[in-house]
């Protein structure tokens, strides 16, 4: 537990309720698509495009782990 504290603090920060897991969900989203944006943009480049869409890929994992992630802390699944 200790460790996904770690990787995802702001899941754990202040989601005990709603409006905290919300308002953490959305920083998640905007900057998934902020940093996935300018990925993709990145990633057209010939030589260095396929390090970049793998990273691209990483990011998207990482969002989609931090919501449900605090989904989960918001509905007292995790402890």
């Amino acid at each position: 537990m200790d460790t996904l504290k770690n990787l995802f603090p702001l899941s754990f920060n202040k989601t005990d309720d709603i409006a905290g897991a919300i308002v953490a969900i959305l920083i998640y989203v905007v900057v998934g698509a902020v940093i996935g944006f300018l990925i993709g943009i990145v990633a057209k480049i010939p030589l260095i495009g396929l390090v970049f869409s793998l990273l691209g890929t990483l990011v998207e994992i990482y969002v989609f782990a931090g919501v449900v992630i605090a989904i989960l802390n918001c509905t007292k699944v995790l402890k």
